[in-house]
């Protein structure tokens, strides 16, 4: 099992740094078009598309607080993007 866990971690590292990849690119179309970083909307949207997928066994307030951390994390990443 721990063989396991650590493939799948490495598996979620790439995520996340695709994830933040994206972010920059984001970031750097915000910036070209004077356009903020923050839209509380969308963070609505996406925390509700994560419980609705969510089949356990993490409860739905985990889930909330992991991708609020994903969330702030990926803000700054958008802030540096030149």
């Amino acid at each position: 099992m721990r063989g396991e866990i650590d493939r799948i971690d490495l598996q979620l590292l790439d995520l996340l740094n695709r994830r933040a990849t994206c972010a920059v690119g984001i970031g750097d179309i915000k910036k070209k078009n004077s356009l903020p970083i923050f839209v509380p909307g969308r963070e609505k949207e996406i925390l509700e598309q994560m419980t609705a997928h969510n089949h356990g066994p993490l409860p739905e307030e985990d889930i909330e607080d992991l991708f609020r951390v994903v969330f702030q994390k990926m803000k700054k990443m958008e802030g540096m993007a030149d």
